[in-house]
């Protein structure tokens, strides 16, 4: 009988499901990490929460560990590459608290739209201050999405009640899910320029990383008020503070903090801000949903080998796996290829498959090129959720399969729709050698896709590969390999290099090969 052990405060529904799933739970909370590692030895699945951090010495001792199971969406407090390498499965529960979650944004809209917090304490002080605090209406109020996944689009649903305009942004946000949503869909910029409530609703990425920064907030209408329940770290928090002291920002709501928890924070005490201490998920109800759900999902797993959502696992059976793992690894980089170039403007991905390619199942193929299209916007996305994201947005996805034989044994071809038409990128697996591109926007080019590169169109003119070398290697940056290709027959035409370099670079870099003569794209990637 699988045996797990619950080892966070959990509802106890959750221990009921274990067995009535016929899986041995103990409960045990409060553990250090000395006390844990002494005894995960015995268990096949640890259920946690937030307090548990499951540490690569944990892991190690885990000597039985099949599966974590995160009750809850993050999971910052597990090493997710130690678990895959030590062959175990993380799971989370992505879902469970996302009604909890939205209800907490729209009433931080309430609070900040009629300053709440500092009337309770005016009153409740004896001043009666009723002049004091001149609030505003949320009705015919412009609402600015930042994010419109699972529970931007709640908050949406919410607000659309409430009267509000909602305008929204967000990369895979599709024309057709935005006309279904109710929302108007707009750039950053736009979204910037015209909201007078803005709520984030997305995960922290690079990408997404201070995506309000002093820059952006600059931006904004004067007066506009700002709730963030998604991540610490959204926001620059010193930017955000002098834009209240200023008041070109009327008021901010916070749940979360770029450090947690937030015993001290530079913006405490600052004017119209309202803080809670990470409350986003805290109802009864959302406590007993996760619980339930990763219950569920573990006692799926131990006992049935079914697996969702899997955080470092496809959907595979055990005959699939060995054939399908190199073809997913393919898909991956090529989805993750085309997101980090064109990913803010895809409305539709065509995966096709020809030569041996052909004859395996595709949906694993399909899921992991959106895993890799959506993972430069999503620190959750993976194999098995990304097909369920890609719906959830509008994002319309088909899947080609081709009999005939081409210049490969094997292709995966990625294409995509933009505004700007179709773009594609094709790759195959070269023996013992692993995926490989060869083919970019219509351009031949064979080239490995891994650690950091930058991708440059230029004119095909003499001199500029020499151009190129001097400047990263003045700036310190060491060059692995090059990779050429242009288009065919037409010397003086467009030509793509892919470089590999031993280190990022930053925007300076970057503008400087921006301004070399002959130079049209340049974008810094990372696989």
């Amino acid at each position: 009988m699988p045996k797990v052990l619950i080892s966070d405060k959990m509802d106890p529904r959750a221990a009921e499901i274990f067995r009535e799933r016929g899986v041995e739970v103990d409960e045990i909370t409060g553990l250090s990490p000395e006390e844990l590692m002494k005894i995960i030895g015995e268990y096949d699945g640890l259920a946690i929460r937030s307090s548990t951090t499951v540490t690569p010495e944990i892991l190690n001792a885990a000597t039985n560990l099949k599966v974590v199971g995160r009750a809850g969406i993050g999971v910052d407090n597990v090493d997710i590459p130690a678990a895959s390498a030590k062959g175990v499965v993380v799971m989370n529960t992505p879902f469970g608290n996302s009604i909890t979650t939205a209800e907490h944004a729209v009433a931080m809209m309430f609070a900040l739209a009629r300053q709440l917090p500092e009337a309770d304490a005016s009153t409740q002080a004896g001043k009666w201050e009723k002049s004091r605090f001149m609030g505003v209406e949320l009705t015919s109020k412009t609402l600015g999405l930042i994010g419109a996944g699972n529970i931007g689009s709640i908050v949406a649903e919410r607000a659309i009640g409430l009267r509000m305009k909602v305008v929204a942004f967000d990369p895979f946000l599709t024309a057709e899910r935005a006309v279904e949503m109710g929302v108007e869909k707009v750039t950053l910029d736009e979204l910037l320029e015209r909201a007078d409530f803005i709520t984030l609703h997305t995960p922290l990425t690079d990408q997404t990383r201070n995506i309000l920064s002093a820059e952006a907030l600059a931006k904004t209408k004067p007066g506009v008020r700002i709730v963030n329940c998604a991540r610490g770290g959204l926001i620059d928090e010193a930017a955000l503070k002098e834009a209240l002291e200023s008041g070109h920002v009327a008021g901010a709501a916070l749940d979360v903090f770029a450090q947690e928890p937030a015993k001290e924070n530079p913006l405490f005490g600052t004017p119209n801000l309202i803080c809670t201490p990470h409350l986003g998920a805290s109802t009864s109800e959302a406590q007993v949903n996760v619980a339930i759900q990763v219950a569920e999902q573990m006692s799926d797993y131990l006992v049935n080998g079914g697996v969702s959502n899997a955080l470092n696992m496809p959907s595979l059976s055990a005959e699939q796996a060995p054939k399908l793992r190199p073809y997913m690894d393919l898909a991956t980089q090529l989805g993750s290829l085309v997101g980090q170039l064109v990913g803010d403007q895809i409305k539709g991905v065509a995966v096709e498959v020809e030569g041996a390619a052909a004859e395996l199942d595709q949906k694993p193929i399909t899921a992991a090129v959106l895993a890799g299209l959506m993972s430069a916007y999503s620190d959750s996305v993976n194999m098995v959720n990304a097909p369920y994201l890609a719906k959830e947005r509008g994002l319309d996805v088909r899947e080609v399969r081709h009999d005939r034989e081409g210049d490969y044994h094997t292709l995966v071809r990625v294409s995509v729709t933009t505004d700007e038409g179709e773009k594609s990128v094709a790759g195959t697996l070269f023996g013992s050698s692993g995926p490989r591109l060869v083919e970019m926007f219509g351009i031949k080019v064979e080239a490995d896709m891994e650690g950091d590169m930058l991708y440059i169109v230029n004119r095909d003119q003499p001199g500029f590969i020499g151009r190129v070398g001097s400047t990263l290697g003045e700036a310190g940056v060491n060059i692995g390999t090059f990779h050429l290709g242009r288009r065919a027959d037409a010397p003086g035409g467009d030509a793509v290099l892919l470089l590999s370099i031993d280190s990022p670079v930053g925007e300076p870099i970057l503008w400087e090969i921006c301004n070399l003569e002959g130079v049209k794209t340049v974008k810094a990637l990372r696989f």
